[in-house]
């Protein structure tokens, strides 16, 4: 017995959560998404450096609480924090 499989759309639903594409709404639900997924990468990069967020803190002059709240999304770091935040765990940024 074969079932008919339903098609599932997913442009409609993100239309239908966040708005059309163009929206304030939507705008703010791609915005939202890019905080986060900087802060995830963020978090991987200090994971992966072997670093705490106390040693994090101390490189770029700030404190832990800073780095926990930029690695949840909670806060946004400036461009040149994000750059400190960068070199303190001894990586590069190329844009191209």
């Amino acid at each position: 017995m074969r079932t008919k499989m339903q098609t599932y759309s997913v442009s409609d639903e993100l239309n239908r959560t966040f708005g059309i594409p163009g929206s304030e709404s939507r705008k703010e639900a791609e915005n939202q998404a890019w905080e986060e997924y900087n802060a995830q990468i963020l978090l991987d990069a200090r994971k992966k450096s072997g670093m705490t967020q106390t040693e994090l803190a101390k490189r770029i002059g700030t404190d832990k609480s800073y780095i926990s709240r930029v690695e949840r999304g909670i806060t946004i770091p400036s461009i040149s924090t994000f750059y400190r935040m960068i070199s303190a765990m001894g990586l590069t940024l190329e844009l191209h």
